[in-house]
This record gives structure tokens, C-alpha cells and sequence, in this order.
């Protein structure tokens, strides 16, 4: 799938778009019950012509009532277009709490600069920062336009001077560039903020 934002999906996918909404289906599959203002009661009356001769439904949002009208195969109509734009939902949940989006979300910008601060970590949970940052490059950033990888040490390691623009060799040389460090003892804060500095100063980045 495409990295979009789950707004943009949903201005896509979405059951408003598609006209699946409950209101927009009511307003297809029946017409809403009326309530006129009865002045010598002082109130607003429903109206009661169609009691008995329709299947009615409440909303229990907002309380009011709606006489279906529609035939059975319009019915059944909707209720297919219901079970694949569930399905399709449920595509989308597992997408997103899958591989590297359950750990990253989905990248939007067509540029960035991660940022490697490992901290305090153990060697074996250096080698699963590791494993981790190697699925969001090859599921994520092999579709956006420039990348580079900037890691918080007391001096200072970059991948490369600035970003570079994607591509298979480059996302490889990254590959190999995340997995020769060995692993090291935490930084001090002041190396963290400065990497982050670096990162945020990259013009491509920036702009």
C-alpha cells in the first residue's frame, strides 16, 4: 500500500465518500418521519399517516425516526457494499499495526532524517533497534525521495553529508551502514541534541 495518512484514506475509502454513512444510506432506503409544530398544542407532533404501514427505524443519536420504504434487494445491496467496506477496513487496521508502522506510524514527508539514539540500550535490544530501523527502510523509505541516517554519538556519525535521494543501491549502502557500528555506551544528552540539530538543519529537510 501506498503511505498515506489515514485522513487521506478515509477521503478515499472512507463510508461518507462512498455514501455509506447511516444517514446516507436512511435517506436511500426510506424518507424521515415528520414532526410539525402544532400551535394550539404548543408542541411538536409526529406525524401519524404512516403508522403501521412502514418499518420504522431510531437513531439513537439524535432520536429520529425514519420509515423504510426500500425493497428487499436494495436492502441486501447495502448490506454487501457494508461487508466490503468492512473488509476493507479491517485491511487497513492490520496494514498499520503491522512490520515497521506499529513501530514508526506511516511516514509522511518525502524527505527526512532519522535519527539513531540508542541510549542505554543492551546489546541485544541494540540489535533490535537495528532490526526495526532496517523494516521502516526497506518497507517505507524505499517510497519516498531523500533520506539519511545521523547517529548520536560523542562524535558525531552520519551516513551521508546530507540527504540522499532514494534508491535501491542507496537504501542498501544504509543497510550496511546501520549494521557495522558495534554496539556503544550510552551518549550524553548533549550528543542527542546535537544530532537532532544536525538532522533539523539538512536544507531538503527543512524546506
Amino acid at each position: 500500500q501506498s503511505l498515506i495518512s489515514s485522513s487521506k484514506w478515509l477521503q478515499r475509502y472512507g463510508l461518507k465518500i462512498n455514501k455509506l454513512s447511516l444517514s446516507q444510506i436512511l435517506s436511500q432506503i426510506g424518507f424521515q418521519h415528520r414532526k410539525d409544530y402544532v400551535t394550539t398544542l404548543g408542541k411538536a407532533v409526529a406525524s401519524r399517516y404512516a403508522d403501521g404501514l412502514f418499518p420504522q427505524y431510531k437513531r439513537a443519536q439524535d432520536g429520529s425516526v425514519y420509515n423504510l420504504t426500500a425493497k428487499k434487494e436494495l436492502i441486501l445491496h447495502f448490506v454487501d457494499c457494508l461487508m466490503g467496506a468492512i473488509e476493507l477496513y479491517k485491511r487497513r487496521m492490520e496494514w498499520l499495526t503491522s512490520e515497521s508502522r506499529q513501530i514508526f506510524g506511516v511516514i509522511q514527508e518525502q524527505c527526512i532524517v532519522i535519527v539513531l539514539d540508542f541510549g542505554a540500550a543492551a546489546p541485544t535490544e541494540f540489535d533490535l533497534c537495528r532490526d526495526a530501523l532496517s523494516m521502516v527502510l526497506v518497507e517505507q523509505v524505499m517510497q519516498i525521495v531523500r533520506f539519511n541516517l545521523i547517529r548520536a554519538a560523542q562524535d558525531l556519525m552520519k551516513w551521508q553529508q546530507k540527504c540522499t535521494a532514494v534508491s535501491e543501491h542507496s537504501v542498501k549502502s544504509a543497510l550496511t551502514w546501520l549494521w557495522k557500528p558495534d554496539h556503544m555506551t550510552a551518549v550524553s544528552h548533549a550528543s542527542s541534541a546535537e544530532a537532532l540539530l544536525e538532522a533539523m538543519g539538512d536544507e531538503a529537510v527543512s524546506s
